[in-house]
């Protein structure tokens, strides 16, 4: 299986939805309750900021779109278009670490690259910007992914904006 990474555009916004909605359904079972992956959708989800700043990529195998993530050189750690909270404040790549955000991978493509591919390109990214940190606020589903690529956890909490907490993970890793 060959994976190809390149950055999102608005046209890739209808392929997106379902491969971001089928990941938040499937890929949570066995590590969130019925409740807490229906309450996880106030807190996940596109960013469109991210396809506006270039900082979005969709990965492709075979022609079929395998999974989708990026960084931000914002202050948003989390959250969608629909989300609370979301802050457009520029980061300092000197002072702060650069965010990973909205990385969702097909259920058929799972443990399979996609992820390591996009975390990969939003490293190179992030460096070649001056960062040299990142932090992420993992899913329980996505802890594994991101330990296995360096990251180390900070903080455990919950957030319960859909009306269930759901249990996260901020993580950071040195560049």
């Amino acid at each position: 299986m060959t994976l190809t990474g390149r950055i999102a555009t608005s046209d890739d916004l209808p392929e997106l939805a379902p491969l971001i909605d089928a990941a938040i359904t499937e890929l949570q079972r066995g590590f969130l309750t019925d409740d807490q992956i229906r309450s996880s959708r106030a807190i996940m989800g596109l960013d469109t900021q991210l396809i506006d700043d270039g900082t979005y990529y969709v990965v492709h195998s075979e022609g079929k779109l395998a999974g989708c993530g990026g960084w931000s050189r914002r202050a948003t750690l989390y959250g969608a278009d629909h989300s609370a909270g979301r802050n457009a404040t520029l980061l300092n790549p000197a002072t702060e670490p650069a965010r990973i955000r909205a990385m969702y991978t097909h259920p058929g493509f799972a443990r399979r690259g996609a992820g390591r591919l996009v975390l990969a390109l939003c490293e190179q990214a992030a460096a070649a910007e001056g960062f040299r940190e990142l932090e992420l606020m993992a899913t329980m589903a996505g802890q594994p992914l991101y330990e296995a690529a360096g990251f180390h956890d900070v903080e455990h909490l919950t957030d319960a904006a859909g009306g269930i907490p759901v249990p996260l993970v901020r993580m950071r890793k040195r560049l």
